[in-house]
């Protein structure tokens, strides 16, 4: 199976030949378990967090205000810091960890950073499963965010490098299917590790994220690395090899040199974090910026961490909470497929705005629904309405995993120049575990604050993020990772005057296009750097 696809230049149109091989398919599948272990750490914290022995053995505060029947509010039996902490604190250090991701992503490779990701994994399982006190809790935590910061930093760029520019969407989005595969995981294991008597069984939760963790670990080993890293380090001849491979054809002399040109200017680049910040780069950077803030200020992640805390607030039993956690996790991985199908048909923007209006409504229909049946003293909401709520949810929920989820992990990855691509993708990382420790340490406090306003709250940034998109946001469907800027930032109606070249703005700093503006480029030849 394979085709070619068209990547038109400023100077006319290149065809680059690329079949959908095997070893492109077998190398993103095993690199998207990055995202299986990244699913699993956010699906099993709220299910542990809501058994009793857990509480008991590490939160017994919050373990006697759940058992406590004259507590002022249904809405504040959760709200506890630490608790908060053993969930946000992955995440916080998941932010620190990115910015080492960055140099091992960009000076040791894609493949070596997932390799380090699955170690750091490995090792905050075995802490975590073990785990006698809540120190020791927390360290597998933080081991596990520094493999999440070097997965979610390397993974991505991995998946759109090595991909033909036809399905980079779909094969993109196998990190976020992964990860919306790892918290349906997750969940089911918490509703059966609920049933085991004796009180180990949040135990064998914590300790059941080895296996992802393995999957990454050994994926990595085997993968081969992108031909873009290989070339950016200078292993020409191994980066050409690696091209031809994951290609499946021996026509590959114009990529390569394109590959190559883009190499040689991004070594120009001897400060990648500051130039993001000049105006060419503005663009790219906004975008990622705010794709990440309003990826989290849709709610998702506060849904997803805290799911059976959530339900069991809402007046589920503990059994009722867990299972409806788990058909809110078999939507997301249902509706992150629909995702892979449609993002490389429909395009990005079309699924963003979608999305926007399903999950307003919901997050509407949520607040009603929730303020009328539900007070701080009586959580009798009926079976009726909850049935209804869980379908909101789930229809939430569904609206992001094919849109915000996904989109907000592709769009980054594959519109920032290779020059500043690692910086871009370490600042996307950073902005994105910033705002979910952000979130996940604020929102049982918020829930207990806002009661039913809070999803009031989620809907009114939905509504901002959709504006952005409709405005701001161009699509990128289709278009080669190399020709961003002449068939998308330079025809935006706003974008489009960021791209105006001020020669003092950086010295040594320029892109392809610009050197080639002021005659720099005229006469050099790709083949004279192999």
């Amino acid at each position: 199976m394979g085709a070619g696809f068209s990547a038109p230049g400023a100077g006319g149109g290149q065809h680059f030949e690329a079949k959908i091989t095997p070893i492109v398919i077998i190398s993103c599948i095993m690199a998207a378990t990055g995202g299986l272990m990244f699913g699993y750490d956010v699906g099993v914290s709220g299910g542990v967090t809501s058994m009793d022995p857990f509480l008991k053995k590490f939160f017994p505060v919050v373990y006697r205000n759940t058992k406590n029947p004259n507590l002022n509010s249904n809405y504040c039996k959760y709200d506890n810091q630490g608790l908060q902490l053993f969930t946000s604190s992955l995440y916080l250090a998941g932010l620190t960890a990115t910015f080492f991701a960055s140099y091992t992503t960009r000076r040791l490779g894609r493949r070596l950073t997932m390799l380090i990701a699955g170690c750091f994994f490995i090792l905050g399982v075995i802490l975590n499963a073990a785990a006698q006190d809540l120190a020791m809790l927390i360290i597998g935590r933080i081991l596990l965010g520094c493999g999440v910061g070097f997965a979610n930093q390397a993974v991505p760029l991995f998946l759109s490098e090595i991909a033909p520019t036809r399905i980079r969407g779909g094969l993109n989005i196998l990190f976020q299917l992964n990860v919306t595969i790892g918290i349906l995981f997750a969940n089911l294991v918490n509703y059966g590790t609920a049933k085991i008597k004796g009180g180990w069984g949040w135990r064998l939760s914590l300790g059941l994220a080895g296996f992802p963790a393995l999957l990454l670990t050994l994926g990595a080993i085997f993968v081969v690395d992108t031909p873009n890293s290989l070339i950016e380090r200078g292993h020409l001849d191994e980066g050409k090899r690696v091209l031809r491979k994951i290609r499946g054809t021996d026509n590959i002399e114009p990529e390569f040199l394109e590959l190559v040109e883009a190499s040689r200017l991004a070594k120009e680049v001897k400060h990648p974090f500051r130039n993001l910040l000049t105006r060419r780069n503005r663009p790219q950077l906004i975008i990622a910026v705010f794709l990440q803030i309003f990826q989290q200020f849709t709610g998702i992640n506060a849904i997803m961490f805290y799911a059976p805390v959530l339900f069991a607030t809402l007046g589920f039993g503990n059994d009722a909470a867990l299972y409806s956690a788990v058909i809110t996790g078999a939507v997301n991985v249902l509706s992150t497929v629909v995702s892979i199908y449609s993002v490389d048909k429909l395009g990005r923007r079309l699924l963003l705005l979608e999305a926007g209006i399903q999950m307003f409504i919901s997050n509407i229909a949520i607040a009603i629904i929730l303020g009328i049946q539900v007070s701080d003293h009586s959580d009798n909401m009926g079976h009726g309405w909850g049935i209804f709520v869980v379908v909101m949810i789930c229809t939430f929920v569904s609206g992001f995993a094919w849109s915000w989820g996904p989109l907000g992990w592709l769009i980054p990855s594959e519109t920032f120049p290779l020059e500043t691509r690692s910086a871009g993708q370490s600042v996307t990382v950073c902005i994105n575990l910033l705002f979910t420790f952000v979130m996940a340490q604020a929102f049982l406090s918020m829930l207990c604050h806002f009661k039913f306003g809070i999803f009031l709250f989620f809907s009114g940034w939905i509504l901002i993020m959709s504006l952005f998109v409709l405005f701001l946001v161009p699509e990128t469907k289709n278009v080669p990772i190399e020709e961003m800027t002449e068939r998308v930032w330079k025809q935006h109606w706003l974008w489009k005057r960021f791209m105006d070249y001020n020669v003092d703005e950086e010295i040594g700093d320029s892109t392809y296009d610009d050197l080639k503006k002021h005659g720099q480029v005229k006469n050099f030849d790709p083949a004279s750097q192999l």
